[in-house]
């Protein structure tokens, strides 16, 4: 079943946040940078093939990384830093097209952070996120005093995502006013490659069988993120994660899923009456594909990281 992108993180996990911003070519920059994206961009630019709408409602059925490491923490398997991006490469990521996708990564893994608990290390990541999100001018939307105080002690985690999401659910509709979908989408494809990413890091310890299946039930989402991306593809940086992400396309063609509908369930939300339709997706999935699928996704995210 595809699920909702989240808002968290020690301040975000999976990311909802999308505008308007059709494939401007962006600047080549020099030294040793292969992507690049103008400033100017993340402000405006020419008209979308997709609209809002159309984005704002396909951006919601992506899968929650913070859904991903509540999978990853039921497994069992520990904590493991190593296999996080560090909050010191940021420096190196010196084009708004890197910084964008790379907010979405540390927020990922701050997502499996504060699953796990691990509130000694937050604060690093939340300076990072500060970083980034500043660099692209979406700073403003984080009291960082706030969530780093938050973010020291474990009994404020709720309160902590609280704030996070709010924050976020107001930098996406800021996003939006503004015109600058090709920010949001980058932010939200680096998010969910890093949950994917560290959940196949489990999956080659573990081989648990629900994170496989929810890995399989990406196939989906690929498609998904693929449109997206082709809308911005005349930019070359976009056109180049158009590529790569074909190459994990391939990589889950043999993968099937099959959708079974369940009775319609009545539930109770803001005092209003609501139907929900349940539904279950069945995966069928070989090693062998999941070893190719990690292994396009690594790559992928290690091309990202960079």
């Amino acid at each position: 079943m595809l699920k909702k992108l989240l808002y968290t993180t020690a301040i975000l996990s999976g990311i909802v946040l999308f505008s308007a911003c059709s494939g401007n070519s962006g600047k080549k920059q020099s030294g040793s940078d292969e992507f690049s994206i103008a400033d100017s961009a993340l402000v405006s630019d020419a008209p979308l093939e997709l609209s809002e709408e159309i984005i704002g409602d396909v951006i919601q059925n992506i899968s929650s990384p913070v859904e991903m490491a509540a999978l990853i923490k039921q497994s069992g398997v520990d904590f493991s830093q190593k296999i996080l991006n560090k909050p010191e490469k940021i420096k190196d990521y010196n084009t708004s097209f890197k910084r964008a996708l790379n907010l979405g990564v540390l927020s990922a893994d701050l997502g499996y952070i504060n699953t796990f608990d691990k509130n000694t290390i937050v604060v690093s990541y939340l300076l990072g996120i500060k970083e980034l999100s500043e660099s692209i001018k979406v700073g403003q939307f984080f009291d960082f005093n706030s969530l780093k105080e938050l973010a020291t002690n474990s009994n404020n985690l709720d309160s902590l995502m609280e704030i996070s999401v709010s924050s976020f659910n107001k930098m996406d509709s800021y996003l939006r006013e503004q015109k600058r979908s090709n920010v949001s989408t980058l932010i939200v494809t680096g998010a969910w490659i890093e949950g994917l990413y560290i959940a196949g890091n489990v999956i080659q310890q573990t081989k648990d069988s629900e994170l496989i299946n929810r890995i399989g039930e990406q196939k989906d989402i690929i498609d998904i993120l693929l449109i997206i991306l082709n809308n911005y593809s005349k930019d070359p940086n976009f056109a180049e994660m158009v590529t790569r992400m074909e190459q994990i396309k391939q990589a889950y063609a043999g993968v099937k899923i099959t959708t079974e509908f369940g009775e319609p369930k009545r539930i109770e939300k803001n005092g209003t009456l609501i139907i929900v339709q349940d539904e279950i997706s069945h995966v069928e999935i070989s090693q062998e594909q999941i070893d190719a699928i990690v292994k396009e996704i690594s790559s992928l995210r290690d091309f990202i990281v960079s």
